[in-house]
């Protein structure tokens, strides 16, 4: 019983891991690409 709950909490915290990992970098990618606009639009006076 304990393996059983020891083994689910290491997959969930795995798959926690991965998926918080992409959607960082995913946060980071859109981030840069909003400032990369803002600055392209400062620049071109709009």
């Amino acid at each position: 019983m304990i393996l059983n709950i020891g083994i689910a909490l290491l997959a969930l915290w795995v798959l926690g891991f991965i998926v918080f990992h992409v959607a960082g970098f995913l946060i980071h990618v859109l981030l840069v690409v909003a400032v990369i606009m803002i600055l392209v639009r400062i620049i071109r006076g709009r």
